[in-house]
């Protein structure tokens, strides 16, 4: 555990040096504060310009889901660049045989970041939430938020051999994000066609009011961990 712990340190110093990525933790508390202080005045502003009692109101609870994953993306993100960078410098393979091992380097890179932006989630969705949410719901948001970004990681170290490159499949392996989009938009069973993305799950969980539907949002999340982790460790 203390390898572990100097590991993801060790890590953390390093980013301090990459003035992109040390900005990039900072983005879920930037982002918090324009979506709690600046999108309620873009309401009032568009609902008085068309004369009309909603605009973006009726997707709150949207902007709270994407918050509770964007953290979790990020901080993965961030971890994702500074694997890729040691395996860019062949430092990772030297990790391996030291008493870190590989569990050890792969606790440091996925699970450390992963658990700390659960918490982070926990503490800054309270306060920039612009929905009511139980405390079951947001345990869940920040439980699934983490799994996303931990499934954003992985695709990203699994298609890039660079950070070059990592930064191009960042913008395409975000997507899989969106599937909470379709059930707040798209009506009928076509919307079922994204039925394999876990954030298909929480959308519908959170837009139909129905928690249950977090069950199979984690089911899939637990499987693309586990393909993503076998390609990755086969690329390693």
């Amino acid at each position: 555990m203390k390898a572990i712990r100097l590991s993801f340190f060790q890590m953390a110093v390093t980013l301090r040096r990459d003035m992109m990525l040390f900005a990039t933790c900072l983005t879920p508390l930037l982002a918090g504060f324009f979506f709690r202080f600046a999108v309620p005045i873009f309401e009032t502003v568009l609902a008085g310009y068309f004369h009309i009692p909603a605009v973006i109101s009726p997707y709150y609870r949207l902007i709270d889901l994407f918050f509770a994953m964007l953290t979790p993306t990020m901080f993965c993100f961030v971890s994702a660049m500074a694997a890729l960078e040691e395996a860019d410098e062949k430092t990772a393979s030297y990790l391996f045989i030291t008493p870190l091992g590989k569990t050890g380097y792969l606790s440091a890179r996925f699970g450390v970041p992963a658990a700390s932006a659960f918490l982070v989630t926990l503490i800054l969705l309270p306060f920039f939430k612009l929905t009511p949410l139980t405390p079951t719901a947001m345990l869940l948001l920040a439980a699934s938020g983490a799994l996303q970004g931990i499934i954003v990681s992985l695709l990203i170290l699994t298609l890039s051999s660079n950070k070059l490159e990592g930064m191009a499949v960042t913008k395409l392996s975000t997507l899989t994000l969106f599937g909470a989009v379709i059930p707040f938009f798209v009506q009928g069973g076509i919307k079922y066609i994204l039925f394999m993305l876990p954030s298909f799950w929480i959308g519908k969980a959170f837009h139909d009011h129905m928690l249950l539907y977090m069950l199979p949002a984690f089911a899939l999340s637990a499987v693309w961990i586990c393909l993503l982790f076998k390609q990755y460790l086969r690329k390693i």
